[in-house]
């Protein structure tokens, strides 16, 4: 069942809508309930094709959802439509927004209200992200380190390939993780891929994944094969390259990649000289799980982020 929960007028006769759609089983035998929410930023498409899976596979396999699914495609209607990360309206991050408490001055703050209220009371949110324009980044779960106790139990079963205990954007002051957490909703947020794009391989990865999850939950009743067991790394672990200068960055490696400390992850170069600025080589022997995607950089853009397995204390 579609179902709007925000509509806002706005000028010229428009309206600004936020839709779910609501999955229950024909014949229940669990209350649980489970929500898919995507589309907080603008730029961040992947979600998109998650969302279109999830439900196009529930509808033709009915007989196997057991509980409830929520499904929010587009949180923020406004960025989509203009490809902005941010809310157009206002140029507000609208994942510094969340909150369930009063009633907020500006209509994005109301709107997060909302979707927290509604989202309320569900056993798990999977809250989807794809990377900016600039980064490439692995299928992951992000996990502020206080939360980890609670939620890797759930994170390990998403088909990621890490689970990083970092305190992100994506789960820090004012996001939708956060503020669910506080409402007793355990919530995990994904990020992959790149900004603008859509990776199918990645995309399909994470649809095992929430279906593996909503299995373990008694949600849906058919098991994934093949699920991965994520490497879970904390910031001690991961060593970030930094350009320290400007100029174009050709990649020597490639994502998602294993170096030896010392090897070529790429150069920066000036095209109008014809020089190189800065050799870029592994810190240490791991794996470039994030790696520059857009080439002009400047001095301090991160180039790559490196996992260091034999540092990985835990």
């Amino acid at each position: 069942m579609i179902e709007n929960i925000v509509t806002i007028k706005l000028n010229v006769d428009e309206e600004l809508v936020i839709r779910k759609n609501s999955l229950c089983a024909v014949n229940p035998t669990t209350d649980k309930r489970i929500a898919v929410v995507t589309g907080i930023h603008g730029d961040e498409l992947e979600g998109q094709y998650i969302c279109y899976k999830l439900v196009k596979t529930i509808t033709e396999k009915m007989q196997n959802l057991k509980g409830r699914i929520d499904i929010y495609p587009a949180i923020n209607p406004l960025g989509m439509e203009s490809v902005s990360r941010a809310v157009p309206t206002s140029g507000l991050d609208m994942n510094k927004l969340f909150s369930a408490g009063e009633d907020l001055g500006s209509n994005s703050e109301n709107i997060g209200k909302k979707i927290v209220e509604d989202i309320k009371g569900a056993d798990l949110c999977v809250d989807i992200h794809a990377s900016n324009l600039f980064i490439r980044e692995i299928p992951q779960v992000r996990i502020a380190p206080k939360n980890s106790d609670s939620l890797l139990k759930y994170a390990r079963k998403l088909n990621t390939d890490l689970i990083w205990l970092h305190e992100s954007g994506a789960v820090g002051g004012g996001s939708l993780a956060e503020a669910l957490i506080e409402e007793g909703v355990p919530t995990l947020a994904v990020e992959m891929g790149v900004g603008g794009r859509i990776d199918i391989i990645y995309c399909e990865q994470i649809l095992h994944g929430i279906f593996n999850i909503m299995n373990y939950l008694g949600i849906w009743e058919d098991e994934e094969d093949g699920i991965s067991n994520p490497v879970v790394a904390r910031d001690n672990a991961v060593h970030v390259v930094h350009s320290v200068g400007s100029g174009i960055f050709i990649p020597a490696a490639e994502h998602n990649m294993w170096l030896e400390k010392g090897s070529a992850i790429g150069e920066i170069v000036t095209p109008i000289t014809g020089t190189k600025v800065q050799v870029i080589t592994a810190p240490v022997s791991g794996v470039v799980f994030s790696l520059r995607e857009y080439p002009i950089v400047y001095e301090g853009s991160v180039i790559a982020r490196m996992l260091d397995l034999n540092n990985n204390r835990m």
